[in-house]
């Protein structure tokens, strides 16, 4: 399906010949977001849908964490079942090759239920294949469909059993963060004033991750988390999604110390486009901001290093992201009102604009293979080497 060229598009001002450029080079490109939070947007959802998934979800108000959580499963159970062919038409106008699949392993019980709503997306969709190994990604291209790649954000739920990350793995899991946030049995959180680092038992847990092939992942981590896995790791390890501490001082950026850390184990750093996280006003917020963190990760660290994690926006209803950012997000670690809620950044407002971020490399200047090194190529590159 070729990108639609007509919608979305953020003014950068490119020639003719360079918007045939960035839309060649979209097209051919292995495009992967490894904070996908797609294919849907709130833009993207019928409003008469949202305003039935509210009724649905009314007689659970009282039930702030089950509240919040329903909307979303109700739209992959939704497009499961083909009644949101949206879910599909956005990943193909969006030219992504490749996104996660998010597991929830906050506990058991969410881990048992997102184990059976991920296999249903692969199940119901038969242009949507599971990644075990990075050929797998590079097979989607070739045959025109779309890979996603399990992962999760937290390990609170594995406890201290390490058999749990085996199954997990057999399953198909092939990123796992450490911590989000807040302190667990493995490692401190970026919320944890102690930033105390990687625990013995953490030691151990990566030194597993290593073994069965499972890329750590340290977007959610504080400072010291982040260099003691560094350090620990003999993999590359990445951040998903972050950004630049030096451009913005949010919790949730990386210091330069941390940038070169990750990029010294062979890791990518993959920005995102969170309005809260990367530029002062989230109203005012552009892909010009989020190009701008790519600009300095490639200055500081090597274009070999960067690549793209939006984890923004979501597959969600307005009503929905407003009700998170007030009752849910204070509890798990964010500052009241620190987002993230329903602004966008200008030019992402969809999945279907991401041909904006080739668009906005080739204004930047940046060569063909540098583009396709960030648009996806990078990431690649360490699959290849921790997965085969």
């Amino acid at each position: 399906m070729k990108t639609n060229l007509a919608e979305g598009l953020y003014p950068f001002h490119l020639t003719p010949e360079q918007e045939d450029r960035a839309s060649r080079l979209h097209e051919s490109s292995i495009i992967i977001d490894l904070l996908f939070q797609g294919p849907l947007s709130p833009q993207a959802i019928p409003a008469h849908i949202s305003e039935n998934i509210r009724e649905a979800c009314e007689p659970y108000r009282d039930e702030p964490m089950v509240y919040s959580g329903m909307p979303s499963k109700i739209i992959h159970d939704m497009a499961a079942r083909g009644e949101l062919p949206a879910f599909k038409e956005e990943w193909y106008r969006s030219g992504i090759t490749a996104g996660n699949r998010q597991l929830d392993i906050s506990d058991i019980e969410g881990l048992v239920t997102s184990m059976g709503e991920i296999q249903r997306q692969f199940d119901a969709n038969d242009w949507l294949v599971k990644v075990l190994k990075a050929e797998d990604i590079r097979a989607a291209k070739s045959s025109n469909k779309k890979a996603g790649i399990v992962t999760a954000q937290e390990t609170d739920g594995l406890g201290k059993n390490l058999a749990l990350l085996d199954a997990l793995y057999h399953f198909g899991l092939r990123v796992l963060q450490l911590t989000y946030n807040n302190q667990n049995y493995i490692a401190s959180g970026c919320a944890e004033q102690a930033n105390g680092g990687v625990s013995n038992f953490g030691a151990r847990f990566i030194r597993r991750m290593n073994e069965l092939g499972i890329i750590v992942d340290t977007s959610h981590c504080g400072k010291q988390t982040t260099l003691d896995a560094c350090r620990l790791s003999t993999a590359p390890v990445i951040a998903s999604h972050t950004g630049v501490e030096a451009l913005f001082g949010h919790m949730r950026c990386k210091s330069d110390e941390e940038l070169q850390a990750i990029a010294g184990t062979g890791g990518v750093i993959g920005v995102f486009a969170m309005p809260w996280f990367i530029y002062q006003d989230p109203n005012e917020t552009t892909i010009e901001h989020v190009l701008d963190h790519i600009d300095y990760v490639a200055r500081l660290v090597g274009v070999d290093h960067v690549g793209i994690g939006t984890d923004w926006p979501m597959s969600d209803v307005e009503w929905s992201l407003v009700y998170f950012k007030e009752h849910i997000a204070p509890r798990i670690g964010f500052a009241k009102g620190d987002g993230p809620s329903t602004e966008t950044v200008k030019g992402l407002e969809k999945y279907s604009y991401f041909i904006n971020f080739t668009r906005g490399l080739v204004a930047r200047g940046y060569s063909d293979e540098d583009v396709q090194k960030i648009m996806g190529g990078n990431w690649l590159r360490v699959f290849e080497q921790v997965w085969g």
